[in-house]
C-alpha cells in the first residue's frame, strides 16, 4: 500500500503491540493467513514452514507469539505474521525506499522489475497495489504504473511453482522471498482501495487509492478501509479470523488475479466512494455508521476469500 495507509508496519511498534491503524492492518493481513492456513493441507503446511525459516525477519517473529502458545498454533502465527512481512521493511533500516512518489512509483529502471530474492533491500511500495483509474468527471486517465501488485502476484505464482529436485539452496530462498510476498500480497489486492484510484478536476494524477480523499476529524478514505477490521495482536487476530464464513465455492476457486482486481476495483466504486458521504474531490467527507457498517461487512467478505483463494493457491501450487 501506500505509505500512509498501505501498509505502514514498523517492527519495532509491531513488537511492542503498540502499531496504529494501517491497512487491511496487520490483524487484517493476519486474518488473511489465519484463515487460509486452516484450508492448507499438511504437506502444503510443512513446505511452507520449510521456506519461511529462510526468511531473515523470523527471529523477530517469536516476541510477537504469547510463551505458552503450541508448537501447532505457533506455527500457524508464524504463517500470520510472515503475511506481514513486505510492511515490516517499510521502516527497517536495512532496506531503503525506492522510486518517486514517496517510493509509491516504481523507479524508471530494471530494478523495479528485480526479482532476486532476500539480496533485494528495495522496499518496493508500488507493488503492494495497483491503481486502475476512474473519473466521475471525464478528466482523462493516466496510465497504470508497472510492476504492481497483479503482476507481481502472476510471477511469484510461476517462482513457487517450480520444481527444485537438488534442493538448490539459491532457489530455496528466492522461492522463501516470494512466498513471503505472495502471502501478503494477494490480501492487499482484496482490499478494494489497492486496485483504484480516483482522478478528478482537482487530483489529475489520481488520490492515491483515496489516500487524498480526506475524512473528518483527521483520517482518510484509504487509511479508514486499511483498519475498518481494527487492530490488535497475532492472538486477536486468529480468534477474529474464526468467526468468518466460509465464502461461495465458486468465488474461492476462482484464482484468477485479473479478476480478483476487477472485483476490488468494482466494490471501490460501489461502496468506498459511495455518494453520499464521499463526495467529488478530496474533502473532508464525515462517513455515516450505516457506511461504516457496510464498509466492515464488505472487508470481511474479502478478508475471508483473500484466505479461501490463498490456501487453493498453495496447495496446488506451490512446490
Amino acid at each position: 500500500m501506500k505509505e500512509s495507509a498501505r501498509f505502514v508496519s514498523g517492527a519495532l511498534a509491531f513488537i511492542l503491540a503498540s502499531t496504529p491503524t494501517y491497512a487491511w492492518n496487520n490483524r487484517g493481513h493476519m486474518m488473511v493467513a489465519a484463515f487460509a492456513y486452516d484450508k492448507l493441507t499438511q504437506q502444503t503446511k510443512d513446505r511452507v514452514d520449510a521456506l519461511l525459516k529462510l526468511n531473515p525477519d523470523r527471529t523477530n517473529w517469536f516476541a510477537l507469539i504469547p510463551p505458552s502458545t503450541s508448537q501447532a498454533k505457533k506455527q500457524k502465527m508464524i504463517f500470520m505474521i510472515a503475511a506481514t512481512w513486505s510492511d515490516r521493511i517499510k521502516t527497517n533500516v536495512d532496506y531503503h525506499t525506492d522510486g518517486p512518489h514517496g517510493g509509491n512509483r516504481p523507479p524508471d529502471d530494471p530494478s523495479a522489475f528485480q526479482n532476486i530474492g532476500y539480496d533485494d533491500l528495495a522496499r518496493h511500495k508500488y507493488w503492494h497495489f495497483k491503481d486502475v483509474f476512474f473519473t466521475q468527471d471525464n478528466s482523462p486517465l493516466p496510465t497504470v504504473p508497472v510492476p504492481n501488485a497483479e503482476e507481481r502476484i502472476k510471477l511469484f505464482r510461476t517462482v513457487i511453482a517450480q520444481n527444485n529436485p537438488n534442493n538448490d539452496p539459491k532457489v530455496e530462498k528466492l522461492k522463501s522471498y516470494d512466498l513471503s510476498w505472495l502471502l501478503h500480497l494477494v490480501g492487499d489486492v482484496h482490499q478494494p482501495l489497492h486496485c483504484t484510484a480516483r482522478v478528478g478536476a482537482t487530483q489529475l494524477e489520481g488520490d492515491d487509492g483515496g489516500n487524498g480523499v480526506e475524512l473528518d476529524p483527521g483520517d482518510n478514505l484509504h487509511s479508514f478501509w486499511d483498519g475498518v477490521l481494527g487492530k490488535g495482536p497475532v492472538s486477536t487476530a486468529l480468534n477474529a479470523a474464526s468467526n468468518l464464513a466460509d465464502p461461495p465455492a465458486n468465488a474461492s476457486d476462482d484464482l484468477n488475479v485479473d479478476h480478483w482486481i476487477d472485483e476490488s476495483f468494482n466494490a471501490a466504486k460501489q461502496t468506498a466512494y459511495k455518494s453520499p458521504p464521499i463526495g467529488a474531490g478530496a474533502g473532508p467527507f464525515t462517513l455515516t455508521q450505516g457506511y461504516k457498517d457496510d464498509a466492515k461487512a464488505l472487508a470481511k467478505e474479502r478478508v475471508a476469500l483473500a484466505g479461501a483463494r490463498l490456501a487453493k493457491i498453495l496447495n496446488a501450487e506451490l512446490k
